[in-house]
Parts: structure tokens; C-alpha cells; sequence
């Protein structure tokens, strides 16, 4: 065989597999919409995340977008202790088990409004905060076309936190995100969900507080010692496996996962939160996976 036509072959073969490892990469990130699916009601569950079977009859574990409800269930580490503790000062709610009341009335409200079959917009993306468990971020939407999130945070049963992408009408994420800021401030106006036991005297105090935890919490990581020898996936850690690096909280642990995939460490740099030098010193304690 000629030497010119086997340096053609070679290079359509490298070409081929190069198209071949791109496709995934560009189909990833686009919205599947997915319909119809169904609620399957569980204990573990609460008013942000759920189990849901698919038309195929798979159940599929989902965490909503852009918000955060109290959490329902505190149990074994005391990672949950702390995320209650942190919803009741973002509130304002002096008492722990009304602010766990908050959660379980947010329970209450999503499975009243996903009775009846409702539509799923996930790209897959893992959505873990806990490392223990397995879900994905989606955006639901009712049966009636709302958008679950917004419904929560307008009853006042939810914060808008948490990760933020581009809606599937195309709305960009931080647009979006200040539109659930904007329902917030509207259910805390009229007092609704867990507004309505705001102290409002003692809100400045009680965030402050939090904050100032936070970075008690963000000092004393950055001078613990991480085992280099088993660094932390950036394409698939847990909400909570992030935090565990030097100087990332959780705002921007849910940064960088909105921003996945990542095809290099460096990419990192693009997340609001993280300098240069914040990236070198995140570096050994990082490893990258493929998408």
C-alpha cells in the first residue's frame, strides 16, 4: 500500500476518533426534557429533592434548581445539623422544630403539586450534596406548566440558593436566579411560609453570625492538611467533597459545579471565587475525570 494513502487513512482514523470523543462533549449540557414523569413518595425525601420514576419505569433521584428548602431529616454526621442551623438564621426563625415545620410543609406542597404527572428538564448533571447519595439537577415543571422552584420560593417554603443554569426557554442562569431573589423578597413581604416567623429585630444578627461562622470554617480549612493521594474528582464530587478543599465554601462549591464539565483543571479559574492563586493551591488536591 503507498505510503501517501496510509498517512490519509491515518489521518481520517484520527480524525473519526477525535469527532467521536467531541459529540458527547458537545451534546453535554443540553436540557433533555423528559415527559411523563411521575412522584414516588418516600421518607427520605423533602420539598428540593425527590424520587421520581421515568416513563421507561426507572426511578431517578432529582435535586430542583436554584433553591434550597429546610431540611426534614437529621441524622448520622452533622452536615445536616449545620444546614438546618444555617436555614433558620437565613429566615430568621428563633425555634429549630418550627423551622423543621417550614420543611415539612414544603414536603407537603411539592408532592400536592406534583399529584398529577409533570415534566422533568435535567441534563444529568450530578446534583449530590451528600456523597452518600445519588441524584441529578433538573428543573420540574407542574402539569399546569409552572416551574416548581419559583413555586416554592413564592409560597416562602424555599430560599433561592443553590445551583443556577440556563432555563429551558433560554433565560440565562444568573438572570434567573435574580428572579427567584425577586419572588423571595415578595413571599418575605407578605409573610408567607417561613416568613411569617421571621424575627425581623433579630435577622441582621443571625446572618451575621452565619457568615461570620463561615469564615471561621474557611480559615481553619485552609490550614488543615488534605491527603494528596486522594484528590477530589471536579467533574463528579459531591457538593460536600468540594468543601473539603482549602478556602471552598459553599457558594462556590455550587459554582463549580454549575460551571461543569470541566475538560482541565485550569478551567477552574472561570468560577467566580477562585484567583490564580487560589488555583494553585487547589491543584494537588484536584483530579479530572472525563465528563
Amino acid at each position: 500500500m503507498e505510503p501517501q494513502f496510509l498517512c490519509y487513512l491515518a489521518a481520517v482514523i484520527r480524525f473519526l476518533m477525535c469527532l467521536s470523543l467531541a459529540l458527547p462533549l458537545a451534546a453535554w449540557g443540553q436540557l433533555q426534557k423528559i415527559h411523563p414523569c411521575t412522584l414516588v413518595e418516600t421518607e427520605w425525601a423533602d420539598g428540593d429533592s425527590f424520587s421520581v420514576r421515568l416513563p421507561d419505569g426507572k426511578l431517578q433521584t432529582v435535586r430542583l434548581y436554584g433553591v434550597d428548602c429546610i431540611e426534614m431529616h437529621v441524622q448520622g454526621d452533622d452536615s445536616n445539623a449545620r444546614r438546618l442551623r444555617d436555614q433558620r438564621r437565613y429566615f430568621g426563625i428563633a425555634d429549630i422544630l418550627t423551622a423543621k415545620s417550614v420543611g415539612q410543609a414544603a414536603k407537603a406542597e411539592t408532592t400536592r403539586l406534583l399529584a398529577k404527572p409533570f415534566t422533568i428538564h435535567t441534563t444529568f448533571a450530578d446534583g449530590r450534596g451528600d456523597g452518600r447519595f445519588s441524584r441529578v439537577y433538573a428543573f420540574v415543571e407542574t402539569a399546569d406548566g409552572g416551574n416548581l422552584s419559583e413555586l416554592l420560593v413564592s409560597a416562602g417554603l424555599a430560599r433561592a440558593f443553590g445551583v443556577v443554569r440556563q432555563l429551558p426557554d433560554g433565560t440565562p442562569g444568573h438572570e434567573w436566579a435574580q428572579q427567584l431573589k425577586d419572588l423571595e423578597l415578595t413571599a418575605a413581604r407578605a409573610g408567607r411560609g417561613a416568613w411569617q416567623h421571621t424575627n425581623w429585630m433579630k435577622l441582621p444578627h443571625d446572618r451575621k453570625e452565619a457568615r461570620d461562622e463561615v469564615a471561621e470554617i474557611e480559615a481553619a480549612k485552609g490550614k488543615r492538611t488534605i491527603a494528596e493521594d486522594q484528590p477530589v474528582e471536579i467533574n463528579t464530587a459531591a457538593r460536600d467533597e468540594l468543601m473539603g478543599l482549602p478556602g471552598i465554601g459553599e457558594k462556590t462549591a455550587n459554582r463549580i459545579i454549575e460551571a461543569r464539565p470541566y475538560s482541565s483543571i485550569e478551567d477552574l479559574a472561570r468560577v467566580q471565587g477562585i484567583s490564580s492563586a487560589g488555583l494553585d493551591k487547589l491543584r494537588p488536591f484536584l483530579t479530572l475525570g472525563k465528563p
